[in-house]
């Protein structure tokens, strides 16, 4: 408990040296080794711990246990001493001797502070996985940390091929890695060279999330783990801050259904010019009560020391294992007091400067290649986090148990792996052409059916608010919205697979993270825009693992807008907002798919389509409104396929629609068009990505090839006409190739105005209804006849 009182405390010192006294060995780890110290507290956590491992039958001798112990303090000690060389040095020396000016960078970069702090968390994850036979997961939120998480990597040879062959533990190896370190250097394609980054990145062995958006890890670890699974997830106090909903997980946890979880806070105090907002509040304390009254259950340990680590992650695991036996027998009810370690430590422990401003980046007075003064402040720090090659290496050995243990490399955990199968795939509820249905009621019964198909996959639907309002009653009633105290009559369940909660970053995150089920997100199409940071980090972190060829093999996650912008006239503009699907085309189409059914088959087909891709994130803008059925279900596979189909007519006119009431417009302008004579053809594209020049070779596969693209957009028309959901500009960007000219292209969509209207009101105010279109058609026309 924290704070400890007087008397306990003596009590823990009484017991610190009982064990010292009668275990030799014990004694030795004790006394700690470099910078690492064991308070009598951790001392008396930790034996408490071995006497478990021993009761378990997991180690026959204490001696055995401690050996691990004190390896973990060498290899830390060994990490934190290459995390200091990574930001300022250009050569390692395995013998440790000192360096002179010529052995540092010009422009030595790095979050040194942080990436210290945390090598004791990684390095006691990685114990606890040798102390327990059993690989767990693992997370880090604060991704610019990664270089405690490369240096131990690189010292175990838990690493992907690629580092495998560049970073080899020797000096060699070692000076290459801390010059890749903020190297800067390109291929010829312009990529980094250096399989290394400043973040979390496909190349970090293990890693899941890129960690650049502070607080989105902490809204995703409740969700990862599966039953039988178990995931260690370190957050920062940085991100206490910057996401709230961190503070929901206890609602969310059920062991029926969610693997374990140990949340760690590496508590350093500091952001990166002030103090973090815990530390005004009132300090730990303060954050202990905070999370008591959230429903966690604080533990609070020693951030300076990897034991302490292994204790928190041991103590968490068997009390939420115990709690989870409670309520199987029915002697306990949720919630469950989610165990939360808070590590306490200064910001940069170990080296020169900790606990300052400068202890986030580089922490030295100067840099040391230039100035004396720091140069000796780095070699005095660094010795004392040198450990020699031999004791080294022993620590290493004892890190390398996996192949006994009978267990994978932390590099492959569970998490890293995912790769669910929908079994069963229901037939489709195809629609008559002509017969009138809302959109997202084909969608509801398309998700129930799946659902009900595939019970064994485990669901997420992320709702900020309003499910019914959007349609999806079925699929309501059937998953349920997760709660803790059920409301009779209400569509609630202790057990439901609806994530309801006021915050889109939390209800995207749940979905996010559930890469081991089937996930699908509903929101409104201007709220939506808020889950932008965690749906880009997402989009970005896969889209360098297929670069890599590292292709993830979750179910892609369709992302629903409804309620959108020419159906939400009854609110004012702010409800007005097509930024969402904008967004989404800014990226590489490939994996960030921007998607515009037209009518209720081509819904349905988008939905069935998604879950059959892997490692995709789809931005649905679909109408909730009744409308015309216009596409068969053959229509509706090639309009997948390709992106676009011409729906109606033919001739030099070319009406392309951008979005279900984009649609309907072109083809009233289509009819009025025929009837004075004037041929003209209506073309639907569904997904304008596909279209774009393409800006690598992986989004180049996706494009649709030239001579699709001439068939469906014939070079030699005499006008096309693009009516967009989204901006004009926008589109007009996207599918430049499919530009004519200012005098043979016209483009309508929403061009910022807006108000309480309705969609009719909408289109006209945006000069996107079927009056202005056509008269817009007819005065080119006009304007471009030769003269006589």
């Amino acid at each position: 408990m924290y704070p400890i009182n007087e008397q306990d405390l003596h009590r823990i010192q009484q017991r610190a040296n009982l064990y010292r006294s009668h275990y030799p060995a014990f004694a030795r780890w004790a006394k700690g080794y470099g910078v690492i110290r064991h308070t009598d507290e951790t001392q008396v956590r930790v034996f408490d711990l071995c006497q478990q491992l021993l009761c378990h039958g997991r180690y026959a001798r204490f001696e055995d246990i401690v050996a691990i112990l004190c390896a973990a303090d060498r290899l830390a000690s060994a990490s934190m001493w290459l995390v200091t060389h990574m930001t300022y040095a250009r050569n390692v020396y395995l013998d440790g001797h000192e360096l002179n000016n010529e052995d540092f960078k010009e422009n030595p970069q790095g979050h040194t502070g942080g990436s210290l702090n945390m090598v004791p968390g990684y390095v006691g994850y990685l114990a606890a996985n040798v102390l327990a036979g059993h690989t767990r997961s693992w997370l880090m939120g604060q991704g610019h940390c990664v270089a405690a998480i490369d240096a131990v990597n690189v010292l175990l040879g838990n690493v992907y091929k690629e580092q495998e062959e560049r970073y080899s533990l020797n000096e060699q190896g070692l000076s290459r890695l801390v010059r890749d370190f903020y190297g800067y250097a390109t291929d010829e394609d312009g990529r980094p060279e250096a399989p290394l980054g400043s973040h979390v990145s496909p190349h970090t062995a293990g890693g899941l999330i890129e960690g650049g958006y502070l607080g989105f890890a902490e809204l995703q670890y409740v969700h990862m783990p599966l039953p039988g699974e178990r995931l260690v997830a370190f957050i920062s106090d940085g991100a206490f801050e910057e996401q709230r909903g961190s503070d929901w997980a206890p609602r969310w946890w059920r062991a029926e259904d969610c693997g374990l979880v140990t949340p760690v806070m590496i508590a350093n105090g500091r952001r990166i010019d002030q103090r973090s907002i815990m530390y005004q509040q009132g300090g730990l304390e303060w954050f202990y009560n905070h999370l008591q009254h959230n429903g966690f259950s604080p533990i609070t340990i020693d951030g300076r020391d990897p034991a302490a680590f292994i204790w928190g992650i041991f103590e968490s695991e068997n009390r939420l294992s115990a709690c989870a036996e409670q309520i199987a027998s029915d002697q306990m009810h949720y919630p469950v007091r989610l165990p939360y370690l808070i590590a306490e430590t200064v910001k940069g422990y170990g080296f020169y400067g900790a606990g300052t401003n400068a202890s986030h980046g580089t922490p030295l007075p100067a840099n040391p290649r230039y100035d004396a003064k720091s140069r000796t402040y780095f070699n005095q720090y660094a010795q004392q986090l040198y450990v020699p090659k031999i004791e080294l290496d022993l620590a290493i050995s004892a890190f390398l148990t996996h192949d006994i243990d009978l267990r994978v490399r932390e590099k492959d955990h569970a998490l890293t792996q995912r790769n669910p199968h929908i079994n069963e795939v229901p037939k489709a509820g195809w629609l008559q052409v002509g017969k009138l249905e809302s959109p997202m009621i084909a969608v509801d019964r398309e998700v129930r059916a799946l659902l009900e198909a595939n019970p064994e996959l485990r669901p997420r639907l992320g709702n900020p608010d309003e499910l019914r309002s959007n349609l999806m009653n079925l699929t309501l009633d059937y998953l349920n919205h997760r709660v803790l105290t059920p409301e009779k009559g209400v569509a609630e369940s202790i057990h439901g697979g609806v994530i309801t909660a006021l915050n889109e970053e939390a209800v995207v995150s749940a979905a996010l993270a559930n890469k081991g089920g089937i996930n699908l997100v509903v929101s409104y199409e201007a709220f939506a825009v808020k889950m932008l940071g965690a749906l880009r980090q997402e989009i970005i972190f896969v889209r360098h693992q297929k670069v890599l060829n590292r292709q993830p093999q979750w179910l892609s996650v369709p992302v629903i807008v409804t309620s959108h912008l020419w159906e939400n006239g009854k609110n004012e503009q702010s409800h007005q907002d097509p930024t969402f699907g904008e967004a989404f085309l800014g990226e590489m189409s490939d994996t960030s798919r921007a998607i515009y059914p037209g009518d209720s088959n081509t819904a349905i087909a988008c939905i069935r389509e998604c879950y059959r891709t892997r490692g995709q994130i789809w931005a649905l803008t679909i109408p909730k409104q009744s409308l015309e059925t216009f596409f068969t279900p053959e229509q509706t596979k090639m309009l997948l396929q390709y992106g676009a189909f011409t729906l109606f007519g033919e001739g030099d006119i070319q009406l392309v629609a951008v979005g279900a009431y984009q649609l309907r417009v072109c083809f009233e302008v289509h009819q009025r068009l025929s009837a004075a004579g004037v041929k003209s053809c209506v073309t639907y594209m569904i997904e304008p990505g596909r279209f774009r020049n393409a800006r690598d070779s992986l989004e180049s596969s996706f494009i649709v090839d030239d001579v699709t693209r001439e068939n469906l957009f014939p070079p030699d028309i005499a006008l096309r006409v693009f009516v967009a959901h989204m901006r004009p500009e926008t589109l007009a960007g996207i599918c430049r190739p499919l530009d004519l000219g200012i005098s043979k292209t016209l483009y309508f969509g929403f061009i910022n105005h807006g108000g309480t209207l309705d969609t009719q009101g909408l289109l006209k105010a945006n000069h996107s209804d079927t009056d202005s279109v056509h008269t817009a058609i007819c005065q080119r026309l006009l304007r471009n006849e030769p003269r006589q």
